[in-house]
């Protein structure tokens, strides 16, 4: 008889603990995205991305750290001076003074980033020095520049005399009226997933161009242009800074895809808070650009903006490949 209540009770026990689990609410199951892909992976925004990622990935097939990539491929855009939105050859503000951001994040959540960076054309290698060489996060105007000056970068002329001809003619009307693409301003996000499973990212740009000087967008500010989780992924942001920086963006999106969403809907829902905020403030969506990347530690990766004319570049072990990023306002 003992034996016989106690397999009752047993019984009765289970059967309750499996009613009470068909009550309870599972949690979401991580959605995966068609873009999905192996170690090492680096993502990049826009069609100059395709370069960049060139130069990540010649350290991320050897192993290398994917902080050593980022870095590496964003100096790319950097220097080139036929983009006028990043480092050298940027256009400048309504001052005709070339102000330079950026900002990067490593594995071990240790970051660096500058600000209103003035005659320096690798504001990512100084944010880089930020982070290792003092107990700051963030140098800003004249004391990143000097700081840049005593780690031995040269001070240079970063107003190529095509982006000075633009500011005369933009002198005439005084007008600020952004664009919502690339076509005034914009940003080389990058973020990367090295062979050991390790994510870093980095972010530079020029900003708006004839902006108000001293003006400073998302792009060198953690949490906002960039984040990096190494136990989640990494998300990178480019367009509108201000609308960025409004819902804290890049982290936004990481501590989605922690609640298991796919890096795809991290995107997609940060993109509709912007989307809802835009519209409570009665502000026009067509006058407004905002683009996220993100990738996990799957290397599974998705992209959203608020508009088309948004892309992003993707290199893996199949190849470079330069993608449209879907967008809510059609």
């Amino acid at each position: 008889m003992a034996n016989r209540r106690n397999f009752l009770k047993t019984t009765a026990l289970a059967t309750a603990g499996v009613a009470l689990q068909s009550f309870q609410s599972k949690p979401e199951e991580p959605e995966l995205f068609s873009g999905k892909s192996n170690k090492p992976i680096v993502l990049s925004t826009w069609n100059f991305g395709l370069q960049a990622n060139e130069a990540a990935w010649e350290i991320l097939k050897n192993k290398g750290r994917a902080l050593d990539a980022v870095e590496v491929g964003v100096k790319l855009t950097e220097a080139d001076p036929s983009e006028r939105s990043v480092g050298y050859g940027g256009r400048p503000d309504r001052d005709g003074r070339v102000t330079l951001d950026a900002c990067i994040m490593d594995e071990f959540s240790n970051i660096g980033s500058v600000a209103c960076l003035e005659y320096i054309k690798h504001p990512i290698s100084v944010a880089r020095a930020v982070m290792e060489k003092t107990p700051h996060v963030m140098l800003v105007g004249e004391g990143a520049f000097q700081f840049a000056l005593s780690q031995g970068f040269p001070k240079e002329n970063l107003l190529i005399e095509a982006s000075e001809k633009e500011w005369k003619d933009w002198l005439k009307s005084s007008q600020y009226q952004p664009k919502v693409n690339i076509e005034n301003h914009d940003t080389i996000g990058m973020i990367a997933l090295d062979a050991q499973g390790n994510l870093s990212g980095a972010c530079t740009t020029s900003g708006m161009a004839f902006k108000m000087h001293g003006r400073v967008g998302d792009s060198p500010i953690i949490g906002a242009g960039l984040y990096v989780d190494n136990e989640i992924g990494a998300a990178t942001a480019t367009g509108h800074g201000e609308e960025v920086i409004r819902i804290t963006g890049c982290h936004l999106v990481v501590e989605l895809m922690r609640q298991g969403k796919s890096p795809q809907k991290a995107c997609e829902e940060a993109v509709m808070r912007i989307v809802k905020l835009t519209q409570n403030r009665g502000k026009n969506l067509k006058d407004i650009q905002v683009g996220f990347i993100a990738l996990n530690k799957k290397g599974e990766y998705g992209s959203y903006c608020v508009q088309g004319g948004f892309n992003y570049a993707v290199h893996d072990a199949t190849g470079n490949k330069l993608i449209d990023a879907k967008y809510y306002l059609k």
